[in-house]
């Protein structure tokens, strides 16, 4: 099992990124609380990881602090929740509102997220109550970083709208939600960031 990799980052396309590992690379998948803090590329990082196994594939995820990865696999001991849908979650809410959103029993903050219904979201508040207590306190809220993983302009736009399809929006959604965040002057993490906050305000 992979727990913990230190490396420096070869590249960042969210969802994905890549780590040079002692000359191995290492493709990992994340989700936005983790790119919003990740260094720019070039740089070195160290990241918690989970292996996933499937028959047709091994997906290793990365997270920058215990309470991320700690969170994504309480998700991932849902009915229903697979690692795509843990991802989004991860991606669209901090694990602050996500917490708050099971103590309050909010369905429709819930089902803004992609993939989520009102069932769905139902099952996350019942079955995520008691293994929330079990989940590291340290968790924080994902914070800009001043770096980015985008060029601006036309580009940044094109990468967050990827961003934002590989996370499990419909590929229309995706391109609203990111020219709607756009003012034209913004990185692709800042669109995303935008973004998602109007989906999910805190």
């Amino acid at each position: 099992m992979i727990g913990r990799l230190r490396g420096e980052i070869v590249y960042k396309h969210p969802p994905q990124l890549m780590l040079d590992v002692g000359g191995v690379g290492y493709e990992l998948e994340a989700p936005m609380s983790t790119f919003y803090d990740l260094p720019p590329v070039g740089e070195s990082v160290v990241l918690v990881t989970h292996l996933a196994v499937r028959e047709d594939a091994q997906v290793l995820y990365g997270f920058l602090c215990e309470g991320d990865r700690a969170l994504f696999r309480n998700l991932l001991k849902v009915n229903g929740v697979g690692a795509r849908m843990a991802l989004a979650i991860l991606s669209g809410m901090d694990a602050r509102r996500f917490t708050l959103c099971i103590q309050q029993e909010d369905v429709t903050a819930l089902t803004r997220l992609p993939g989520i219904g009102k069932k769905t979201a139902q099952r996350l508040i019942m079955e995520m109550r008691d293994r929330l207590d079990s989940t590291p306190r340290d968790l924080q809220a994902g914070t800009p970083s001043s770096k980015s993983f985008g060029n601006g302009g036309n580009s940044a736009l094109a990468e967050a709208v990827d961003a934002l399809t590989a996370l499990g929006y419909k590929p229309a959604d995706a391109n609203r939600m990111a020219r709607a965040a756009d003012d034209g002057t913004m990185t692709s993490e800042e669109i995303i960031r935008s973004a998602l906050k109007a989906v999910s305000p805190l």
